[in-house]
């Protein structure tokens, strides 16, 4: 099970899990670990007198308690008890890499758009993670709720990736439009899409055991919501030109402005199903870039 080492998951879970209450163990000691770290950050920069980057990150401990208390219910709701933490059998995946703490403590060039960046991955790697557990658990149960999991994970990374739209515009309101007076030319998702996917066949030439497989049906997936994404978002042409991280990127973010924007039912629906599927794609493009 090699191609998940690498720079999401920087290695393997320890196995499989045995039992729903080693789950919902699991779970809670990742999200309680995740709300101290982002507490002690916040302490930090306060202690620094970043009171804007203590700001961001006390929301996040705050989301992440949240998050605690509903593993805990979670919990108590499948099992009629609350998460044992004795039965934790692993180390909890760390919410920062240690390089990525240190620069957030020490960089002077750190901003909140970087810090809810650094967040952002957080809960990418959270996904990939149960989804590993979710692809080679055994048991019916513990697959579909590790699945489950993964789900929650990606409307944090969706939650969070707003909080940093938002900023990165906060941190340049003058906007990038003033740069030229000369319009860009625009293709919508559909295009993107069938790019990405075009990408994505060549990697896979290239590629070969689990990592080729995967590849693949990411490409089918892409060529799928092509047909879905027609008409949807508005993209500089030259995005063509990037490579295949950079795109998904750009168009994950295109379906959740879009959704964010849409007044339609019908139309707010598409785009939050094409999100939650470009955020998968994205993790997992992200969780095989080092292969």
């Amino acid at each position: 099970m090699p191609f998940l080492r690498t720079s999401l998951l920087s290695a393997e879970p320890a196995g499989v899990l045995e039992s729903l209450d080693e789950l919902f163990a699991l779970a809670h000691a990742m999200e309680q670990e995740a709300a101290n770290k982002y507490d002690s950050l916040a302490e930090d920069m306060r202690g620094q007198g970043k009171d804007e980057l203590a700001e961001v990150f006390t929301r996040l401990a705050a989301a992440e308690r949240e998050h605690v208390d509903s593993v805990t219910e979670w919990s108590q709701s499948r099992r009629g008890k609350r998460p044992d933490p004795a039965l934790v059998r692993w180390e909890a995946l760390e919410t920062l890499p240690p390089d990525a703490a240190a620069e957030l403590k020490t960089s002077r060039l750190m901003t909140p758009y970087r810090a809810l960046a650094t967040a952002v991955r957080n809960e990418e790697r959270a996904f990939a993670f149960w989804s590993y557990l979710a692809a080679y658990s055994k048991d019916p149960d513990i697959k579909k709720t590790s699945e489950a999991m993964a789900r929650e994970e990606l409307r944090h990374v969706a939650t969070l990736r707003k909080e940093r739209r938002r900023a990165y515009h906060h941190e340049h309101d003058r906007g990038s439009a003033e740069a030229s007076s000369e319009p860009l030319r625009q293709i919508d998702a559909r295009r993107l899409e069938l790019r990405l996917a075009a990408q994505l066949d060549d990697m896979e030439q290239r590629l070969s055991g689990p990592a080729a497989v995967r590849i693949q049906g990411i490409r089918q997936q892409s060529v799928e919501m092509a047909e879905a994404a027609a008409g949807l978002g508005s993209f500089p042409a030259s995005m063509e030109r990037k490579g295949p991280l950079e795109i998904a990127e750009a168009l994950v973010d295109g379906y959740l402005d879009g959704a964010e924007r849409s007044s339609d039912a019908a139309h707010l629906e598409s785009l939050q199903q094409l999100a939650e599927r470009a955020i998968a794609r994205l993790a997992w493009l992200r969780s095989l870039a080092a292969e």
